[in-house]
């Protein structure tokens, strides 16, 4: 129960740190320069680390989705902003998102980590209104839909070749 005052809506700095520590992906956030491009690599290292079960991996996504929503929301009211830089646990889903159920190598997902990236800068519509979402939730959303795109890019760019070197 809060008694009216905003500060008391203000998680303690103790209950904020399971916060951070996920909404920075373990603190690859604080990295003080490209922190997207570090999130999307860790990303592709917890992909590497994944079984291949698309269940699991759907089941991954989800979770993060989730708990990045709420971390999401945490961090924004720690830092003060809306999508702090340091918030990269979109980015860890969106490159999940984008490898999901492609079958893909280590080039493949180079591929698609580069394809994730374009699309998270840009932000195609809808991505770039989605961002707008209150909270961690618009964190997430964005990032989400641009692994769509990063996800049907990679799946036409895995079909071309197939069709030209097959």
């Amino acid at each position: 129960m809060t008694d009216g005052n905003p500060q008391s809506r203000i998680p303690s700095p103790e209950s904020r740190i399971p916060a951070l520590l996920l909404s920075t992906a373990l603190g690859v956030g604080y990295i003080p320069f490209a922190p997207g491009t570090f999130g999307s690599a860790a990303g592709l290292l917890l992909w590497a680390l994944l079984p291949s079960s698309p269940g699991l991996q759907a089941l991954t996504i989800v979770a993060l989705f989730v708990g990045g929503s709420w971390s999401g929301s945490v961090a924004g009211r720690h830092f003060g902003r809306a999508d702090p830089g340091q918030v990269v646990i979109d980015e860890v889903m969106g490159m999940l998102m984008t490898l999901f159920m492609n079958p893909v190598g280590w080039g493949g997902a180079l591929w698609g980590f580069l394809l994730f990236r374009a699309a998270d800068i840009v932000k195609p519509y809808p991505a770039n209104r989605l961002e707008r979402l209150h909270g961690g939730v618009g964190i997430m959303a964005d990032d989400a839909m641009a692994a769509v795109y990063a996800n049907l890019a990679l799946r036409v760019t895995l079909a071309l070749s197939n069709w030209i070197i097959g």
